[in-house]
């Protein structure tokens, strides 16, 4: 299916776009050996491999070598001393075309950011084109960070999933369904009619995970947030929403359903296994017992809930003492602002620290797992990707640690959670393919996304200028909620 998707759009997509076509990324014909580093497996026991070796064949990690076992011959070597070797990270939740929006709007709570800002810029700005390059840019931000999987959650589909091809990272994605006119569809319903079409297209595929999203019950009519849910339903695909990022959502939830935003959602069977419930930080004892019972897990999104004024943090450790898988999320990048997990587990540790008042509240290896494994769990691919171990997908970060930063060398998981940065990393490989070397990406030319970038920023200055003037004239900007 990959090479008739590649054959079929990749070519036309480059002519419409315009993007010119990079050096080839790094696929060895034979076995490739990253050897030398300190391999973090990420495995339930918490194996750790000082000068150990990951031997990759095809797509997928074919063994793991302890120091000084024998090395197999003929394959390609990439020398990892120096380095700390990590599964690719993976960020949970996020709106990867909103780079273009970054910086548009800060400093203010979220309802107003949302009502008077983003969504009237999203109403002039957003077409194909906006999505492609916009996502386009944060998955180069991302893959040179370090981050091999994110989830996305946005518009015009086709344009995003193509976007995260051509750059080679692994996206969860697809169909989103809103209350309102949107710039791709007018309805739900109409968002849904042709939302199977996609899914077919990406099923088996080597790195589009065909996902559905309803954007929020503050935003969406529960029936339309179960159409969307059974969609995901159908094939047996991640189901994500915005879940009580602010008090006002479960008090608009009761006024139109009677319930809470979690118990409305379970009223729909839309909490199991794959569901993502992005953010969860207005949950109450009950809600936590309800998510732990059903399997959903929960996108943690640290450093957007503090820029955005959110009066309390996440109940993470409560939500991990009960069992529920968390992830890390960095949001979009137009409220956070930036996608580099590493700074988002640095972040997370801390929060929790300073709102329980316990420095031993998440330790940095619980943040480190979050980031890893607990978030291929919360998207319900942790049979596939969130650690190193035999059989999983070669998603393989490599951290240089002889930075002044990261040097000496203690304590592995202290480093990773909070002294490392995206900065830090040197080589990523998604699906066994080389995409960063030597903190270069390989798969798309990124000075033509760079200046596609800034000239998208001169069409936003203008559109954003005629905004801020029609709200003065009226005196306020419609709220949507």
């Amino acid at each position: 299916m990959y090479e008739r998707f590649r054959d079929k759009f990749v070519l036309a997509a480059l002519a419409l776009t315009g993007c010119v076509p990079p050096q080839e990324s790094s696929s060895p014909d034979g076995p490739l050996l990253i050897d030398g580093g300190t391999v973090v497996v990420m495995d339930e026991a918490g194996t750790i491999l000082e000068g150990g070796a990951v031997l990759v064949e095809g797509d997928r990690i074919a063994a793991l070598l302890e120091p000084g076992a024998p090395r197999p011959d003929g394959a390609t070597v990439i020398d990892a001393t120096g380095h700390v070797v990590i599964p690719g990270l993976v960020n949970t939740h996020g709106h990867a075309a909103m780079s273009l929006l970054r910086g548009l709007a800060d400093d203010m709570p979220l309802l107003t950011w949302l009502n008077d800002h983003i969504f009237p810029a999203e109403a002039a700005l957003v077409a194909p084109d906006f999505v492609y390059w916009g996502t386009l840019l944060s998955s180069v931000e991302m893959l040179k960070g370090g981050t091999t999987t994110f989830a996305d959650m946005y518009y015009f589909r086709d344009d995003m999933a193509q976007a995260t091809v051509d750059a080679g990272i692994r996206a969860v994605t697809g169909p989103h369904v809103i209350g309102f006119p949107t710039p791709d569809y007018t309805t739900p319903e109409e968002s849904l009619a042709d939302a199977a079409e996609f899914m077919e297209r990406y099923q088996d595929h080597p790195t589009v995970v065909p996902a559905v999203a309803a954007h929020a019950l503050y935003t969406t009519p529960l029936d339309a947030v179960e159409a969307a849910f059974r969609l995901a339903e159908r094939y047996d695909a991640p189901f994500q929403i915005h879940a009580v990022e602010d008090p006002s959502e479960n008090v608009t939830a009761r006024e139109l359903t009677g319930m809470g935003v979690i118990e409305a959602l379970g009223s729909i069977g839309a909490l199991r296994a794959g569901t993502v419930l992005a953010h969860s930080i207005y949950l109450s004892d009950e809600d936590i017992e309800r998510i732990a019972a059903s399997g959903a897990g929960i996108a943690h999104n640290p450093q957007s809930n503090m820029k955005l004024g959110v009066a309390r943090a996440a109940p993470v450790a409560a939500a991990l003492a009960a069992g529920i898988p968390v992830g890390l999320g960095t949001d979009g990048p137009a409220s956070n602002n930036d996608l580099d997990m590493f700074d988002e587990m640095d972040a997370a540790a801390k929060v929790q620290k300073f709102m329980l008042g316990d420095p031993a509240a998440l330790p940095a290896e619980t943040v480190f797992r979050m980031a890893t494994m607990g978030g291929a769990r919360v998207l319900n691919l942790h049979d596939e990707i969130g650690s190193l171990e035999p059989g999983k997908r070669a998603d393989i970060v490599l951290v240089d640690v002889r930075r002044p930063g990261l040097t000496p060398l203690y304590r592995v998981y202290s480093h990773l959670v909070y002294a490392a940065r995206g900065s830090d990393v040197s080589t990523v490989l998604v699906n066994g393919r080389v995409v960063v070397r030597d903190r270069e990406i390989l798969t798309v030319d990124e000075d033509e996304v760079m200046e596609r970038a800034r000239g998208f920023g001169d069409r936003v200055r203008e559109v954003m200028e005629g905004i801020a003037a029609a709200r003065t004239d009226d005196g306020t900007q419609e709220d949507r909620q």
